[in-house]
């Protein structure tokens, strides 16, 4: 597999208690309107039966580890980011959630570097952290539920095995639940069997 990039990369804090602050993302454009959303708008959480895993990759070492994640992330980007930012990895993690076996969003964290990608831009309307991947990227909630395009970088783990062509023959591929995408993207990665495990674990459990 290709390794992490061994660049460093600056940190970022959340400013602001209390206060959701949204870290940059690469190609997103500044979002002007800060207002929250009604409350009306916004989806409601996956149940813990909704959400099949919550997953982080990274290398340490030149050695892949990959770990479980409380389900609570599946609802939230913003923490998940967080969360990503504190594991030990030589150049960053990666960020792996699957809910209802339908949907996945990826999300990579460099330091002040964030990438993400939902697999299915629609369902922005109907889950938490999809609607908080488009409000990161700045990106309109398709109106036609058979607009079903990805939302985010296809190309964000390129350079670690997945090209973008890759990236998006997977997410084509209908025969796919969204939780064995997440595995074929692993294994390209050369993420299993540690991933595949821990993925199974949690379906499982």
């Amino acid at each position: 597999m290709s390794e992490f990039d061994d660049e460093e990369y600056e940190t970022f804090a959340l400013d602001g208690a209390g206060q959701r602050q949204r870290p940059p993302v690469e190609g997103a454009e500044p979002d002007e309107d800060l207002e929250d959303d009604s409350d009306d708008d916004e989806p409601e959480d996956a149940a813990e039966d909704e959400i099949d895993f919550v997953l982080a990759a990274y290398r340490e070492d030149g050695q892949p580890y990959v770990q479980a994640l409380s389900k609570e992330l599946a609802n939230d980007l913003e923490e998940l980011i967080v969360q990503l930012r504190r594991l030990p990895g030589d150049a960053g993690a990666v960020g792996f959630v699957s809910l209802v076996e339908e949907v996945f969003v990826i999300a990579r964290v460099r330091g002040q570097h964030v990438q993400v990608l939902l697999s299915d831009g629609t369902a922005a309307g109907d889950w938490p952290i999809a609607r908080d991947v488009a409000d990161l990227l700045g990106e309109d909630i398709p109106d036609d539920e058979d607009d079903d395009e990805p939302m985010g970088d296809l190309g964000l783990l390129a350079d670690l095995g997945v090209s973008e062509f890759d990236m998006g023959a997977i997410i084509d591929d209908l025969d796919l639940s969204s939780d064995e995408m997440l595995i074929a993207i692993a294994e390209k990665l050369k993420l299993n069997p540690q991933f595949k495990n821990a993925a199974e674990a949690t379906l499982n459990a």
